[in-house]
C-alpha cells in the first residue's frame, strides 16, 4: 500500500503524516510526503525557509530546500522505515497532486492549510481533490482520532455508486479489527409533502440488511445497518449523528443517486467533509476498485 501526503508545511497539514502513517501501519505500507509550490512573487517566500528575494529565483536551490524540509517534517511524523522520499512539484497544488496520486493507492490530506494571499490554500485544494481524483482519499481534521480505525461508518444511498465505495470499507476494517456500522438517510428535505410516508423506512430497512450481507459478510468484525429519517438534509443528518455517535472513519463514494427521492450523495460527501471532525475516506466510483 503506497500512500501520498501533500503537505504545506502548516500544523494541521502535518496532522495527516500522523493519519497516513497509522494508516501505512494497518497494511504495512508506505508513506510519500508531497508538496506542491507556486511561485508567485518574490513576497511569497517559500514558507519560512529563511530565503531572500534573490535564492527565491534559483528553482532548483528552491526546490532542494523545500524537499529537505519535507523529508524533515514527515521523519518527525512517520516511522522511518514506512517513509519515502518526498516528492516536490511546481505548479497548480490541486492539478499537481491529482497528477501525482495515479502512482499511488490512497491519498492522506487535511481539509485546511495555511491562510492568506499567497499560501497553499489547502481547503479549496482538498474539495477539488474529492472531485477529481481517481484515487481514493482520506481527508482529515485537526480533531481527528483515528484510533488504529476500530470503528468505521459506511453511507448508502443504495447506489451503484455508492457501492464502489463498499470493498474499501472491508478491506480497512479488516486490516484494523474493526466494527462497522451502514447507515442510511432518508431524508425528507428531498422529498414532496406528499410523499412523505414513513413505511418507506421499514422498506429501507430490509433494503440495508439485504446489502449488509451481499458486500459485507466477509467483515471479521460485528456489522450493523441502520435507517435514520430526517427532516435534515442528509448530510446535515449524518453531522448530527455523527457528532453523538463518534467514529474513526468514515466511509463515503463522491457521486451516488440523482434524483428527487434520494440522497445525492456528491453534494452530501462534499458537505460531510466540511463539517465532520472525522476521518473521511472518499471514494471516486469512476476508479474501479483492484
Amino acid at each position: 500500500m503506497n500512500i501520498l501526503v501533500p503537505i504545506d508545511f502548516s500544523d494541521l497539514s502535518e496532522k495527516a503524516l500522523e493519519v497516513a502513517d497509522s494508516f501505512a501501519t494497518l497494511f504495512n505500507g508506505t508513506v510519500t510526503p508531497f508538496h506542491s509550490h507556486v511561485p508567485i512573487s518574490e513576497m511569497d517566500e517559500p514558507y519560512a525557509l529563511g530565503m531572500g528575494s534573490q535564492t527565491y529565483q534559483d528553482f532548483e536551490k528552491v526546490e532542494k530546500e523545500l524537499f529537505e524540509r519535507v523529508n524533515a517534517i514527515a521523519a518527525e511524523k512517520v516511522d522511518q522505515n514506512r517513509l519515502k522520499p518526498a516528492v516536490i512539484s511546481m505548479g497548480n497544488p490541486a492539478q499537481s497532486i491529482i497528477d501525482a496520486s495515479e502512482d499511488y493507492d490512497y491519498l492522506v490530506m487535511s481539509t485546511h492549510g495555511r491562510t492568506g494571499f499567497t499560501r497553499f490554500l489547502l481547503g479549496s485544494v482538498s474539495e477539488k481533490v474529492l472531485r477529481l481524483a481517481h484515487t481514493p482519499v482520506i481527508v482529515v481534521e485537526d480533531e481527528s482520532e483515528v484510533d488504529s480505525f476500530k470503528k468505521i461508518l459506511v453511507t448508502t444511498d443504495f447506489s451503484d455508486n455508492a457501492a464502489a465505495a463498499y470493498p474499501y470499507a472491508v478491506e480497512i476494517a479488516n486490516a484494523a479489527g474493526a466494527d462497522m456500522d451502514l447507515l442510511h438517510v432518508l431524508s425528507f428535505d428531498q422529498f414532496d409533502k406528499d410523499e412523505r410516508d414513513l413505511s418507506l423506512r421499514k422498506i429501507r430497512e430490509e433494503r440495508i440488511k439485504i446489502l449488509a450481507k451481499e458486500y459485507f459478510h466477509t467483515v471479521k468484525g460485528t456489522v450493523n445497518s441502520k435507517v435514520i429519517v430526517s427532516e435534515d438534509s442528509a448530510h446535515e443528518a449524518i453531522f448530527k449523528y455523527v457528532k453523538e455517535n463518534p467514529y474513526n472513519l468514515i466511509v463515503m463514494s463522491t457521486v451516488g443517486r440523482t434524483g428527487l427521492k434520494y440522497l445525492m450523495m456528491g453534494s452530501t460527501t462534499a458537505n460531510v467533509v466540511r463539517h465532520v471532525k472525522t476521518a473521511v475516506l472518499s471514494v471516486n466510483p469512476r476508479q474501479d476498485y483492484n
